[in-house]
């Protein structure tokens, strides 16, 4: 059985998503085929956990999953912004093998593992499709974890979300968000949401894949 992202968990307020141009009824974001919960988390910032339709295990080297059986949601409404769907999870692992024994043996499809360097220092980075997204699970370079006291389980990260006209969403947020610019897959560009857009969450946003 495929393994489906259904639902991923921010500690944000919805109020924060609705003042960057997303449609939030109640404490829920529907962005493409996947659904946002928003519920703030004293003490806690960002990407708090996710739900996954199909896995045959919960233990995912310690990101937060519960297993979900709800059927796909509904069609997504029009985001103000222009955002049309979620393109990819990124999650930071200490010992990158390990990890993705843990996904593998969950029933997570491993694509590839990229053994380059990304613009940022991670030495090796590993990819595997939740459906439409896809789940980026970049190494933590070794003298980043040794500043960080020593191995630990991995962790949620940020987001890219999908824009098909990025100069158009590039504008909308004005300030909230950085220029775009050219991303490192060939043919797509990127831009990425400041601090001052007021989400816990690093969130880049891009154009589509290209066609083929």
């Amino acid at each position: 059985m495929t393994v489906i992202l259904d639902e991923l968990a921010v500690a944000d307020p919805p109020e924060a998503w609705r003042a960057c141009g997303f449609e939030v009824a109640g404490e829920e974001c529907l962005v493409g085929d996947v659904r946002i919960r928003l519920e703030p988390r004293e003490g806690e910032r960002g990407i708090v956990g996710w739900s996954l339709r199909g896995i045959d295990s919960t233990d995912l080297d310690g990101l937060p999953t519960p297993a979900s059986e709800r059927p796909p949601p509904g069609e997504a409404p029009e985001h103000p912004n222009g955002i049309t769907g979620l393109d990819h999870v990124v999650a930071i692992s200490s010992d990158l093998d390990r990890t993705v024994t843990a996904l593998e043996d969950a029933g997570l499809d491993l694509r590839r593992i990229r053994e380059e360097p990304t613009p940022a220092g991670a030495p090796r980075q590993a990819f595997f499709r939740l459906g439409a997204p896809i789940l980026e699970v970049v190494q933590k370079p070794a003298e980043a974890t040794a500043r960080a006291g020593g191995d630990r389980p991995a962790f949620f990260w940020g987001l890219a979300l999908i824009a098909p006209d990025l100069e158009k969403t590039v504008a909308y947020l004005g300030d909230r968000i950085g220029e775009a610019r050219d991303a490192v897959q060939p043919g797509r560009r990127i831009a990425t949401l400041r601090r001052s857009a007021g989400l816990s969450v690093p969130v880049a946003v891009m154009t589509p894949e290209p066609e083929r």
